[in-house]
């Protein structure tokens, strides 16, 4: 059975009062859920309190989730109010910094030359700075998109919108975000 749809049974489960099949999805998606969190928040402790909180409230509102509904857009749903709500209880102190993240690809090259590492990290910075800087809506869009690798379709559910409202907006953000790298490298964007 394809992971997903074993979610889907998984959480029909829990819903349906069998709370032990919760620490399966635990490990399946505590990870994923995290990074989420630490590239829209840049904080790691704030991320991982989000994260924590998503499942304690995928438990309170496991009657909610729908015979048939995708799991992984369901609990993104969740995130995203966890996400506001977080943001909202600590207004004024959670601002996004810039992070080292583990499950950034490596720069390891197969030729050695310093210089190009060099130049590699640098740009990777400025991307990260660039992502940053985006306001929290495109960032979201993008970090859905290109690093936890929802489709356009599981985005448009959770954002309650057309796919094609989702491919725009994730054309808007990637040239925004084009646009900040750019400026940031002291560069002119093409």
């Amino acid at each position: 059975m394809p992971e997903a749809r074993a979610d889907n049974v998984l959480m029909q489960k829990v819903r349906d009062g069998d709370l032990t099949r919760m620490a399966v999805l635990f490990e399946r998606h505590h990870r994923p859920l995290f990074r989420y969190f630490l590239r829209l928040t840049g904080n790691r402790e704030f991320s991982e309190d989000l994260a924590q909180d998503v499942f304690f409230r995928m438990l309170k509102y496991r009657h909610t989730y729908q015979d048939g509904s995708p799991f992984t857009p369901w609990m993104y749903q969740i995130a995203r109010n966890a996400h506001m709500d977080g943001v909202q209880k600590r207004k004024g102190e959670a601002q996004l910094h810039e992070v080292q993240d583990e499950t950034a690809p490596e720069l390891a090259s197969q030729d050695p030359d310093p210089g190009e590492i060099l130049r590699r990290r640098q740009d990777l910075s400025l991307l990260r700075r660039a992502l940053a800087a985006l306001p929290v809506e495109k960032r979201e869009l993008l970090v859905l998109s290109r690093f936890q690798n929802l489709k356009y379709e599981q985005i448009a559910g959770i954002l309650a919108c057309d796919v094609g409202t989702v491919k725009v907006r994730v054309y808007r953000a990637i040239k925004a975000l084009s646009q900040i790298f750019y400026e940031l490298a002291g560069e002119k964007a093409s």
